[in-house]
């Protein structure tokens, strides 16, 4: 008996690790909003900051269409497939700088297009949105 009520509660631990962990966890099963904190606009020109170790961070941003921006990459101690960025819509490929910030020229984009980015082994990625 004991060994059943312990499979059964070592089930419902697992259960609840792995609801908490999928993307979106926290927020109704739904995806978190798009970040907008990481966008600032200096000189017409709009610089979208993003993190860069073990993934991409925030990994989806909404920015403003119609202007031309920069992505700016930033590493501190990278070391993973996630400074190996490639970025096909625009033809980027590149291995960011271990630490450093990378800044990336975006032409004007239209209302509704989304620029995806991904790392080498395609584990990690993230999207600016222009709206």
């Amino acid at each position: 008996m004991k060994t059943a009520i312990s499979v059964v509660i070592a089930g419902m631990l697992i259960g609840v690790a792995i609801l908490y962990s999928a993307p979106g966890a926290g927020s109704g099963g739904k995806a978190s909003a798009p970040s907008v904190d990481n966008v600032s606009v200096a000189g017409g020109v709009q610089i979208v900051e993003i993190g860069v170790k073990g993934g991409y961070s925030p990994r989806a941003t909404v920015a403003q269409a119609g202007i031309p921006t920069v992505l700016r990459m930033k590493t501190n101690n990278t070391y993973d497939c996630s400074s190996a960025l490639s970025i096909p819509s625009i033809g980027y490929r590149a291995y960011l700088p271990a630490s450093g910030e990378t800044n990336i020229d975006v032409p004007a984009q239209k209302s509704g297009a989304v620029l995806e980015g991904i790392c080498a082994m395609g584990m990690y990625h993230f999207s600016v949105a222009f709206d």
